[in-house]
């Protein structure tokens, strides 16, 4: 045990001698120190408050004492002195340390330096803190130590506290923009017989009771699909997805996604329907369209660019789309490989590592090649192409919208095609979607969100770790 633990415990022991039980007390009527603050009328000296945080600052001066509690919504200052709250409570304050939590009542006033305080009449010791919080000046700062230790990353790096804050206000923002718009929030299984909607490797898990393996999901889009045939024509889902894949600053396996779909719309509707969401959320955190994400800048300002694959990918690769030759030879200068892909991936491999570095300002990029788009509805003018947009942003894809198929027994073929294949994990075709798709599904425009992506660029932050409460890390 440190040696300041022991402090501590010796002086948790002290508190209990003098009849102090510093754990699990109830402190009621208190306002959030942000309100507080907010209340503070100049010249007004009988405002009376109860505060409650923990200590992150402590200044004794003899027979008085500062020290600086925080709560959520903000830090003040408090003012203790001997005459105010007697001897005996002063000798506790003695025995306080910081991170310890503690409760405060008194009247607001102005110190000389101009700082808003509370004149302590009274305090309590609601929770005795038995290790030392990290040093005040420099904070949390080792990474790995944060993202293990968040509670404490929390309360000791405001900037942390404000990112989640405003990933709860997103989030409140998204159900309410979809609310207002007819749309449903629905739950859909997590565990699942057959993983689809998505190429992913799947996390398995077992029933035992049925004695069948299960899968966590990698998307919910089947199940949302099969609402559609039953009738719900406007359904979304804020859901969990785990892959069980890499983990860099861009992907956790346990990861938010926004799925909803739409009847009677497509992929035109959910290219309204996506910048409609994100600039009102840009608009409403950052006052204007321009925003900071690490060393660059995004301008948000509708309407955004509309281009599609072929036309990028020859634009930054400078080779066509329809030159199989001329992307082989791409393929190879850029170290991609080439045994065994079709003309199709080897486009889609190229474009990842030519198109998608240069795509800062939000970008819809459409009409990706069918081979790839299972799940959705050819382009009119090209059946080697499919109605699906991807959305860019800081060189990111953020979200994926398709104009549905709901052609049953093209559906079918397709999925048939998918078997054996790399995509194709467990080799089975969800059999029961086919047969809610051969009651028929209303034509209708699905989109995913990357909840996780997108909120790291309207928080300014690179890594989605910094966005995750709690992300998946290698064991220590």
């Amino acid at each position: 045990m440190e040696h300041f633990e022991q402090e501590r415990l010796d002086k948790l022991q002290k508190l209990r001698e003098k009849g102090v039980e510093p754990y699990g007390k109830r402190y009621d009527n208190t306002q959030s120190i942000q309100s507080i603050l907010d209340s503070f009328i100049a010249d007004r000296d009988d405002i009376k408050i109860r505060a409650a945080g923990r200590i992150s600052t402590m200044r004794p001066h003899g027979k008085t004492a500062f020290l600086d509690i925080r709560d959520w919504t903000g830090k003040i200052q408090v003012y203790i002195k001997l005459d105010k709250v007697g001897p005996e409570k002063f000798e506790l304050f003695k025995l306080l340390d910081l991170g310890d939590i503690v409760g405060v009542e008194g009247a607001l006033f102005k110190t000389r330096t101009g700082e808003i305080t509370i004149y302590a009449d009274d305090f309590t010791v609601l929770t005795k803190s038995l290790l030392t919080p990290p040093e005040k000046w420099h904070g949390l700062k080792d990474v790995e130590l944060r993202h293990r230790q968040r509670y404490v990353d929390l309360f000791t790096n405001t900037e942390v506290m404000d990112t989640f804050l405003k990933r709860i206000k997103i989030m409140k923002h998204i159900r309410k923009f979809l609310d207002d718009r007819g749309f449903v929030e629905v739950e859909t299984p997590m565990m699942q017989s057959i993983p689809g909607g998505a190429v992913a490797r799947p996390f398995i898990t077992h029933h035992n009771a049925l004695d069948i393996d299960l899968y966590l999901r990698i998307a919910p889009e089947l199940y949302l699909k099969r609402l559609l045939v039953g009738g719900m024509e406007r359904v979304y889902e804020i859901n969990r997805n785990f892959r069980n894949e890499g983990i860099s600053t861009k992907h956790n396996p346990e990861f938010t996604m926004m799925e909803l779909y739409q009847a009677y719309s497509d992929y035109n509707g959910m290219m309204e329907l996506t910048e409609g969401l994100v600039t009102s959320l840009v608009k409403e955190l950052y006052g204007g369209y321009e925003i900071p994400f690490g060393e660059r800048k995004i301008d948000m300002t509708p309407p955004w660019r509309r281009a599609t694959f072929c036309e990028l990918l020859k634009e930054c690769s400078g080779v066509s789309f329809e030159d199989e030759a001329g992307l082989m030879r791409k393929s190879k200068e850029l170290g991609l490989e080439t045994q065994g892909v079709d003309r199709d991936n080897m486009a889609n491999n190229i474009f990842e590592h030519t198109v998608e570095p240069t795509l800062n300002n939000p970008t819809f990029v459409l009409d990706y090649p069918t081979s790839i788009c299972p799940l959705t509805k050819a382009c009119e003018y090209d059946p080697r192409f499919a109605q699906r947009f991807e959305l860019y942003m800081a060189s990111m894809e953020v979200a994926n919208s398709y104009s549905e198929l709901n052609d049953a027994p093209e559906q079918d073929k397709r999925f048939r095609e998918q078997l054996g294949t790399e995509s194709d994990i467990t080799g089975k075709i969800d059999e029961d979607f086919l047969t809610a798709l051969k009651y028929g599904m209303p034509p209708a425009g699905g989109l995913g969100i990357g909840i996780d992506r997108l909120i790291m660029i309207l928080t300014n932050n690179v890594s989605i770790r910094e966005v995750i409460l709690f992300p998946l890390l290698k064991p220590k």
